[in-house]
């Protein structure tokens, strides 16, 4: 069990898309990847993975190249078992160069609360270092830092 379990309420949607972004924010893909039924389907992109094993393999290849990952989620809208989020996450590469990805994402879980569907549409926009928004120490974001609306991101 992973609750919150559906059917998502205004609060436990936050509360499920929080504990998704908390848990990306570790960038540990094997904890990440727990959150997620064996033989989950994932479109990341133009990519497209199925279950643990690929989406493991996909998440320690991100943030090998994706340094200093730092996201921010935010539920869109919920029904039933489904949550849509829009996120945004800066990152920079191994040349120095800073990125801000935007995306949404659209959640199926089963009964049990695990994500049996994942489908991620996602820009990335080259930023310069001076324009990051997201600046608290690698990890979880911190609690009173503001989310992306209030970033008017």
């Amino acid at each position: 069990m992973r609750p919150p379990l559906p059917p998502f309420n205004a609060e436990t949607a936050a509360q499920k898309t929080r504990a998704a972004e908390d848990a990306w924010n570790t960038r540990d893909p094997s904890r990440v990847v727990l959150a997620y039924t064996p033989d989950s389907e994932w479109r990341n992109r133009a990519e497209f993975l199925k279950g643990r094993g690929d989406i493991e393999a996909f998440l320690t290849r991100k943030w090998r190249r994706e340094l200093d990952y730092r996201l921010i989620k935010e539920v869109w809208a919920f029904h039933d078992n489904r949550i849509a989020v829009r996120f945004a996450y800066e990152w920079r590469d191994d040349g120095g160069f800073w990125y801000r990805a935007y995306g949404n994402e659209n959640w199926e879980f089963d009964e049990a609360g695990l994500m049996r569907v994942r489908r991620a549409s996602i820009n990335d926009l080259p930023i310069a270092e001076a324009d990051r928004k997201f600046r608290w120490p690698l990890g979880v974001r911190p609690l009173d830092h503001p989310g992306l609306s209030e970033l008017g991101l």
